[in-house]
């Protein structure tokens, strides 16, 4: 037994230590991560980002080179700071606070310690980096814009966060990523894949050579580039036009959703969201709450519509039946729908769909409307038809489309108004606004210019969308799927011949353009706000919406400029403007250019400032 034990002990021990010795090295991997740690560098090689171009291939959006200074707090050694403060100017207050950011980070791990420098700041750095323990630089690319144009549609490049580190673990300190415009919503596709190289260290941490001979290294991938529907040209022209006017523009292709332009005012040069001065100039953009110029009207402000939403009361009377061509409604310059409830109208006389469209006459509407709620026994469920037509229009939800802001708008049904009359009460004549876009109806201007492509197409639509083409890739089905709406074919014509005539014989007869049938609306959206805690009525919002040619449209258009007056005053011109650029390529309104081009609404924008409207009721 003894002769046993002292080879079973050892026999034993030393199984004991084989086990742990495999666990260690083949199991367990970190030891092996603390070895790489200390013996290993790793260093990423990043790529450029994809270029952006416009759908006639005109180069939008490129790249600049820039360095960024890393540093490494436990490699940090006898470091000269005042000579470092001095090279990259800043205070030694800043030079601790950066090193203590990046303790707090990863005391062992790169980190951003300065970001972006230019050519001549990277070579004076460059030049004595090796005296600098600890500092390293690594060579990034930024957008190098060549527009000066569409600031809302790009989007920007920043710094990860913290909280987007944690969330994503391919971004690291210091990683740029997309933010806002297709910057965001195709960041995965314009960043590219970084790529890595493992750096040999011996024991003193000096750089010995690849670790491996580089069998692990991996090259960076750029990024792939993209396509965008944008015309440059029309969107350029679009932000000119909108001269000391705050509203949006959204040009869009009817038979496609193409987006042909997206116009906000008061926009930015998208130059100044790049380099050093980025985060200063961000944080001025964003204090500007005046003309608001990060927020993209085109897409976020909800309006009420105003006259153009005329056109969807007139469709979905002829749907249901309640109107047809033919059918008259005698104008008293309004239309009485209660006891000393009165709606005002320009217009007076017999009038009938086609005249009613053209003259914009509120009775006409008001009285469609009427009849589509009282064709049902209950309000509610003439309500709840009404709005369900709307909605296959695409109005009261996100349409959907690829860029990163979005607002609902509202459509009420019978719900909606049964909470704000619980003990019921309410019937048509309660929400008669609704029919001539007033009332609670609230709707952006891409839903405006998609419900004219609807129109224009006689009953269908394409989800809005900015991508036309990706490298390599396929855009989303979602972009080539067709909606179809509640309204049957037939009922569009009468409406579309009547939009015609808003051209020849309407409100919009001073806004022709020789040589292109336009089929238009001009609208006038009333506007309040509160001040001093009282409801006031400001100017008007001027409103249009519109589609050319009136036979195979390529372009349908809504303009929204705030505190406009009327339709045919400031929108109109500028929506006439636009098509007739897109589909003639030059300008034969040259007095409607002029104007545009070298007039604004400061004025009436400073109104709210000096406090003309204080004293208001």
């Amino acid at each position: 037994m003894r002769k046993i034990l002292l080879p079973a002990i050892i026999i034993a021990a030393a199984l004991l230590i084989t086990v742990r010795l495999y666990y260690l090295q083949i199991l367990d991997d970190s030891y092996n991560e603390a070895s790489d740690n200390n013996a290993v560098k790793i260093k990423y090689e990043y790529p450029e980002r994809g270029y952006i171009y416009d759908r006639n291939g005109e180069l939008l959006v490129a790249n600049q080179p820039s360095y960024d200074i890393m540093v490494t707090p436990n490699e940090m050694k006898d470091t000269d700071t005042l000579e470092i403060c001095s090279l990259l100017s800043i205070t030694k207050e800043e030079f601790i606070r950066k090193v203590e950011k990046a303790k707090v980070y990863s005391p062992r791990l790169p980190s951003i310690f300065l970001a972006q420098l230019n050519k001549k700041e990277f070579a004076a750095f460059q030049e004595k980096i090796r005296r600098f323990k600890g500092f390293d630089i690594v060579k990034r690319s930024l957008r190098d814009y060549q527009v000066n144009e569409a600031a809302n549609v790009f989007g920007y490049i920043q710094q990860v966060n913290d909280y987007i580190i944690q969330k994503n673990p391919y971004y690291k300190s210091g990683d740029l990523i997309g933010r806002q415009g297709v910057e965001e919503m195709y960041e995965d596709v314009l960043r590219g894949v970084k790529g890595v190289k493992r750096i040999q260290r011996d024991r003193f941490g000096r750089e010995i050579g690849p670790f491996k001979e580089g069998m692990y290294d991996t090259i960076a991938v750029k990024g792939k580039d993209i396509t965008l529907t944008l015309d440059a040209e029309l969107q350029k022209y679009g932000e000119s036009l909108m001269f000391e006017k705050r509203g949006g523009i959204v040009a869009l292709e009817p038979k496609t959703g193409e987006i042909l332009a997206l116009v906000t005012a008061p926009n930015y040069d998208p130059s100044i969201l790049v380099g050093r001065k980025r985060s200063e100039n961000y944080t001025k953009l964003s204090r500007d709450t005046i003309g608001v110029p990060l927020f993209d009207r085109g897409l976020l402000a909800e309006y009420p519509p105003g006259s153009p939403f005329k056109i969807l009361t007139g469709l979905i009377g002829l749907q249901e039946e309640v109107i047809d061509e033919n059918t008259t409604f005698i104008c008293h310059h309004g239309f009485f729908y209660g006891r000393g409830a009165f709606m005002k109208c320009h217009d007076s006389g017999p009038s009938k769909l086609h005249n009613g469209i053209y003259n914009s006459c509120n009775t006409y509407f008001a009285s469609t409307y009427k009849l589509t709620i009282d064709k049902y026994d209950k309000p509610k469920d003439g309500m709840d038809a009404w709005s369900n037509h709307l909605k296959s229009f695409g109005l009261g939800n996100f349409l959907g489309y690829d860029l990163p802001p979005g607002r609902r708008g509202l459509i009420p049904d019978g719900d909606y108004y049964n909470r704000y009359y619980p003990n019921g009460g309410w019937r048509s004549t309660t929400t008669i606004s609704n029919a001539i876009g007033q009332g609670e109806i609230k709707m952006t201007p891409i839903q405006l210019a998609n419900m004219m492509a609807t129109v224009a197409n006689e009953g269908y639509y394409y989800t809005p969308h900015i991508i036309k083409n990706i490298q390599d890739g396929e855009i989303d089905e979602k972009f080539t799927t067709k909606h179809e709406t509640t309204i049957n074919k037939e009922h569009f014509k009468p409406v579309i011949d009547g939009l015609y005539d808003v051209y020849n014989l309407g409100t919009a007869k001073s806004l022709r353009v020789e040589g292109i049938e336009i089929c238009g609306k001009t609208g006038t959206a009333e506007n309040y706000a509160k001040i001093n805690g009282k409801r006031v009525k400001l100017q008007d919002h001027s409103v249009f919406v519109a589609f050319a040619p009136r036979h195979d449209p390529k372009i349908a258009i809504a303009v929204f400029i705030e505190n406009g007056y009327w339709g045919a005053r400031w929108a109109g011109p500028i929506a006439s403007l636009m098509i007739e650029k897109y589909l003639k390529g030059e300008i034969t309104r040259k007095d409607l250019e002029t104007k545009m081009l070298t007039q604004g609404l400061k004025e009436e924008y400073d109104k709210v400032i000096n406090g003309y409207y204080n004293n208001k009721q």
